[in-house]
């Protein structure tokens, strides 16, 4: 296997490039448009669909927000770094994070049928504390402006790689494009375009990736070999360098991505109850093959001994360069393109869903509870338009993509025990929750910074769970769940 051989196809024009994105968008425009005449009159119609979502949207909206960015591209970039460990690290704990919403989701419903943030639950399990809300308000807003961030910069790196685009073109198109058709339907349009998307994604990409391994001589044998013989270790799923760089705090992290994310926990709230459970268990369980698929272009770039100066720097960058210049049918480059543009717009989309529903219930309706409908509506949409440009204000500073992914995940991390134990631990008090999450944050992130990945995971989550712990024990309180009131948001449901 000799890179020199990898050329860029011909026809690969900026024209198409635009095409492609503005064309996509153009689509999930037209539904939005009719999904705004036909299901959207009222902001609990924009922000929680009306709780009328069923099994089959709820899978295909799940799957397709938590098929990002990374997913597709990171996936192939770690399979790259590190080889089938790096594969077995990256996707084992994605569908396991989607799966433990279940036990959550469904005592969560249970106990608050009418909620709508896991920001307003905490403001009720917390004896109204506006402090204890507003720390976990502000670390979804935080958390839902890096998902929207982390997939702008997918798509710029996909479509400056595979097309002669500017990066920043792509950055502020995506935002135009996404934000345009998301602005008319809101839940509704993240809902039904997510579940296409996830067609979009599935089918295309297993079949690019077996054209892709059919492009080269003696198919997936030869880069087999080729990959034994850049390292044996390759081959090896178990090999502890991989846990330690990243695989570690990638598993705590995404499942903190759901467990701490208002995108998934809007969801809960607008899934039928019936549904909840076997919505996640399976989002979870057809989530796997994605990664899978994608990962092994990791391979070939381990095979044709690349090296992230052939692709710009970016290890993000290695599946788009393959595709692109390995020799594929213009058809099956367009089916790629497709897929990654599918998986960065949902999770956009979805991202800017669940940021409205934010701003809707835990700042307007918290703090200016009289403020009128007609105002409501265009406060959640105009909050929308707003995270959009602030995201694409980060990602035009040129960010590297990997260190952002795993910023984030330990960002969340911090949250993540806090959260869970006050949904399932009647001991857990404000000061303890408060001070779990800042003191993570303060103390772990510096720790984070001296002494790697794995000791600054480990670090925030000991820390933020053991004041938790702590403070339970010494507070004595019990907090019964059958307590919580829904005033708010009984208002809102009137």
């Amino acid at each position: 296997m000799d890179k020199s051989t990898l050329i860029l196809s011909g026809g690969l024009t900026r024209e198409l490039g635009f095409l492609l994105m503005i064309g996509v968008g153009i689509v999930f425009l037209g539904i939005a448009y009719m999904i705004k005449r036909k299901l959207v009159r009222n902001t609990h119609d924009f922000i929680i669909s009306n709780r009328k979502i069923g099994l089959g949207f709820g899978v295909g909206s799940v799957v397709s927000v938590w098929t990002w960015a990374m997913a597709v591209m990171m996936s192939t970039a770690m399979t790259y770094q590190w080889g089938l460990s790096g594969l077995f690290w990256f996707v084992v704990p994605n569908g396991l994070a989607v799966m433990a919403m279940v036990p959550l989701a469904k005592m969560l419903k249970k106990r608050m049928p009418a909620g709508y943030t896991i920001s307003q639950f905490i403001y009720n399990r917390f004896s109204y504390s506006k402090v204890a809300a507003g720390v976990v308000t502000v670390t979804m807003i935080f958390g839902i402006l890096l998902e929207i961030l982390i997939n702008l910069k997918g798509t710029s790196v996909v479509m400056s790689i595979v097309f002669p685009i500017d990066w920043r073109i792509a950055t502020l198109l995506t935002v135009v494009v996404v934000l345009g058709y998301s602005y008319f339907g809101g839940l509704w349009t993240s809902v039904m375009t997510g579940t296409i998307n996830t067609w979009m994604i599935t089918v295309p990409a297993a079949i690019v990736v077996v054209a892709a391994f059919g492009m080269i001589d003696g198919g997936a044998g030869t880069v087999l070999d080729a990959v034994r013989a850049d390292d044996t270790t390759n081959l090896s799923i178990f090999e502890a360098d991989a846990a330690a760089g990243f695989g570690i705090t990638l598993a705590f992290g995404l499942l903190a991505a759901t467990v701490a994310d208002q995108t998934f926990w809007q969801k809960v709230w607008a899934i039928r109850p019936s549904q909840v459970g076997r919505t996640f268990l399976w989002s979870g369980l057809l989530f796997y093959p994605i990664p899978i698929c994608l990962g092994m272009l990791g391979l070939i770039g381990i095979g044709y001994g690349l090296v992230p100066d052939d692709f710009g720097g970016d290890i993000i960058a290695v599946g788009p360069y393959i595709i692109s210049h390995i020799g594929l049918p213009m058809v099956l480059i367009i089916a790629y393109v497709l897929a990654i543009l599918a998986a960065c717009y949902s999770t956009v989309d979805g991202a800017s869903s669940a940021l409205s529903s934010i701003v809707a219930i835990d700042l307007v309706k918290r703090f200016r509870p009289k403020t009128s409908e007609a105002a409501l509506f265009y406060i959640t949409k105009l909050s929308m338009l707003i995270g959009g440009i602030v995201a694409a204000m980060i990602v035009l500073s040129g960010v590297d993509f990997t260190s952002l992914v795993l910023t984030t995940y330990a960002l969340k991390t911090a949250i993540l025990l806090p959260l869970v134990l006050a949904i399932i631990w009647q001991r857990t008090n404000t000061i303890g929750f408060v001070g779990g999450v800042v003191l993570a944050i303060l103390i772990g992130m510096p720790i984070r910074s001296f002494y790697g990945e794995l000791i600054g995971t480990l670090s925030i989550l000991s820390i933020s769970g053991g004041v938790v712990v702590l403070a339970g024990l010494l507070g004595g309180a019990k907090f019964e769940m059958e307590d919580l009131e829904l005033s708010q948001a009984a208002r809102l449901e009137s």
